[in-house]
């Protein structure tokens, strides 16, 4: 849940899903739409399913045991280095360091260089005997997160209380670095095709083939068509929408239909039991006003 998601954001979805799936063995027996509804507005959706995918390999083929090496691990689905040497410290306490983007920073900042100068995998080698001194590696591990989280912070840095500041040359520097490079967000234009009924349902397909979306329940998504073009459609609005870091621009069209193509089924506007994506259900707002 930690991948790409913040922990104030995580913890009340933590909290629900582990008291509806409190073991390994249970989460290798729910099934995927289970895991998807109590996933249901952490958004990157690929993550559950992952999560899913890989308790039952580890209940089915590594005998109830998380693997000990990062190479065993990243075989798994959804384990990169990143997740891979969190695990391996906080599980096993091996002298590992998961490189975030907190923990980028804070390296970066001590030596005042741009994170796309720093090759950080040998950086943490060259400088292993300072940090790995103590058996206390899996703490290790989640405090220099936690530490760039809330001490090396991205803006306003508390570099008075730092225990860093004696030598961090970012600190010290008078013309002070811009750590990292600025996001670059994609931009995307769609049309989407919505069939509506009068029970107020919507046909949704999961066989759109969308990066940010794929595999969930959407209505009809294709790349943006002119207006003019675009027949026997009745054109709602336009609108703005956010994915990680792309920026969609989206023509919303509707149709009342008794009837819908094959590869769509009927789903209630209104009802809370189906996983139902945000980005979906941003689009069933919009349909409602027309009920």
């Amino acid at each position: 849940m930690l991948q790409q998601t913040q922990v104030k954001t995580v913890i009340p979805y933590f909290l629900r899903f582990t008291n509806k799936i409190s073991t390994l063995k249970k989460l290798s027996k729910t099934n995927e739409k289970q895991i998807l509804k109590y996933w249901e507005g952490l958004g990157y959706y690929r993550r559950a399913r992952h999560l899913l995918a890989t308790s039952k390999i580890i209940i089915k083929e590594k005998n109830s045991i998380l693997p000990k090496t990062l190479s065993e691990l990243k075989k798994l689905p959804g384990i990169g280095d990143y997740t891979g040497n969190a695990l391996l410290g906080l599980v096993y306490n091996q002298p590992r360091i998961a490189l975030d983007s907190n923990v980028k920073r804070i390296f970066s900042r001590l030596i005042n260089k741009r994170e796309n100068k720093i090759n950080f995998e040998k950086f943490v080698t060259k400088n292993r005997n300072k940090l790995f001194n103590s058996k206390r590696n899996s703490d290790f591990v989640e405090a220099i997160m936690e530490f760039g989280s809330l001490v090396c912070k991205p803006k306003d840095p508390h570099c008075n209380i730092c225990i860093f500041k004696k030598f961090c040359k970012f600190k010290k520097s008078n013309t002070k670095n811009k750590l990292t490079s600025p996001i670059n967000f994609s931009k995307k234009s769609y049309s989407i095709f919505c069939y509506i009924n009068n029970n107020k349902q919507i046909g949704l397909t999961n066989k759109n083939d969308l990066g940010f979306l794929k595999n969930c329940n959407l209505p009809i998504i294709k790349e943006k068509i002119n207006k003019q073009k675009v027949k026997n459609w009745n054109f709602l609005c336009n609108y703005k929408n956010s994915i990680s870091n792309k920026t969609l621009n989206i023509d919303l069209y509707y149709k009342f239909s008794r009837k819908i193509p094959k590869d769509l089924s009927w789903y209630s506007l209104y009802d809370k039991k189906e996983f139902i994506p945000t980005f979906t259900k941003k689009i069933f707002r919009r349909l409602e006003n027309l009920y």
